[in-house]
């Protein structure tokens, strides 16, 4: 190969980066980015870039001087084709490559309703953070929708910066739908003794207002009196710029167990691969079902991978790291291994909310298949190892 091309330019594009010149790629790179941005880390947008002492370059991702990579940024990729090898950008601008990187990642899901007045927003960028930043004033009041983690961490940076602040929910408690009912009721009960009002059993209809936000309308009829609403109702994949290209995409790029990125008719393209938020596939800990993971620590390790099978195509080998994913909750961390969204049961082990901890185990059909734990860092090695074996046996 003489030419690769990135298409995506975060954090899973400069890893891949990195992972081909260690691999002895020694040919153009150059990595395709819908942002102005250079690589920056996501996570603190929802935590300390939020915060008083943050600065939006605390989040810059370093760049090794030797990586020689041609940046293309603030100019999306519009759309492929697999046949001619080329990517074709939103200037008009076409790129010839001998292998294919999509890292693309996701988008924030937006609010269907008609009318959307000022004062309503979701957090993806860097541009969002810091708008959003600038309207998190001291007793103002917001409402923020969505029971995952995004929403728990958005009505975190928000009471903690002093405003009033409501967490609506569709399910009994948050995160229900990620780490469990038990798990989201310790979250509710810190939200709560934060201050934090929480809505559960309700979605978001609409809004009033005209220009600017007065009222959140919930389902049931119900109003929220809010000068600001953040919606964190999850993200989609950023896959329309492969309409017509004979990809399979379903929920996100399709890929076979080495990442390598399926045709419409099943079979791997063998110089295209998929890594981060837009990749889906299959893995041994949810039965074999395709899966798209939307955390930092897959985006790194997929993207070393998916790297690897691009440049080693001969050699290449299924991707089974177990996942891993974290969430500062009110000065507790929140870590969690595995995939506890997929389990039929749940095993609480430690419930002290007055102490900080917390340990629960997911399992399917007997198996385990994740943890969540709060305080307990070295419980959670230890679930993680048992997790590794298990998937060093699968494979």
């Amino acid at each position: 190969m003489r030419r690769i091309v990135i298409v995506g330019a975060s954090l899973a594009g400069l890893r891949a980066a990195q992972a081909l010149r260690a691999e002895g790629f020694r040919g153009t790179l150059t990595l395709v980015g819908a942002e102005p941005h250079l690589p920056y880390d996501r996570p603190p947008l929802s935590k300390r870039q939020l915060t008083d002492a943050a600065r939006p370059e605390d989040g810059d991702l370093p760049i090794p001087p030797d990586l020689d990579a041609t940046w293309l940024l603030g100019t999306p990729a519009e759309a492929l084709d697999p046949a001619s090898r080329t990517v074709r950008l939103a200037d008009g601008r076409e790129l010839d490559y001998d292998g294919l990187v999509i890292a693309t990642g996701a988008a924030a899901r937006t609010h269907p309703a008609g009318h959307v007045p000022d004062g309503v927003r979701t957090l993806r960028g860097r541009d969002d953070a810091a708008a959003l930043r600038t309207e998190l004033r001291a007793g103002r009041r917001i409402t923020v929708v969505g029971g995952g983690f995004l929403g728990s961490e958005l009505a975190v940076a928000a009471r903690s910066r002093g405003l009033d602040v409501t967490l609506v929910v569709s399910t009994a408690q948050p995160l229900a739908r990620l780490v469990g009912e038990r798990v989201g009721a310790y979250v509710a009960e810190l939200h709560r003794g934060a201050g934090i009002a929480l809505v559960t059993h309700r979605t978001a209809l609409g809004f009033t207002g005209n220009p600017a936000l007065s009222q959140v309308v919930l389902s049931g009829g119900d109003t929220i009196d809010a000068d600001l609403a953040v919606l964190a109702l999850g993200a989609d994949p950023n896959t329309g710029w492969l309409s017509g290209s004979g990809l399979l995409v379903a929920g996100g790029v399709a890929c076979d167990p080495c990442l390598r990125v399926l045709h419409e008719n099943g079979a791997p393209l063998p110089n295209v691969v998929a890594a981060g938020d837009v990749a889906m596939w299959p893995h041994p800990l949810a039965d074999g079902a395709s899966i798209a993971l939307g955390h930092w620590s897959n985006a790194a390790e997929q993207a070393a991978a998916a790297a690897r099978t691009l440049f080693h195509r001969d050699e290449a080998r299924p991707f089974t790291a177990v996942p891993s994913f974290w969430s500062d909750l009110h000065g507790s961390t929140l870590r969690a291994v595995g995939l506890p969204a997929y389990a039929d049961e749940h095993r609480v082990t430690r419930y002290d909310l007055l102490g900080r901890r917390l340990e629960v185990t997911y399992h399917r059909a007997g198996r385990l298949v994740g943890a969540v734990t709060v305080g307990r860092p070295g419980r959670l090695a230890a679930y993680r190892r048992i997790l590794t074996e298990e998937l060093l046996q699968a494979a």
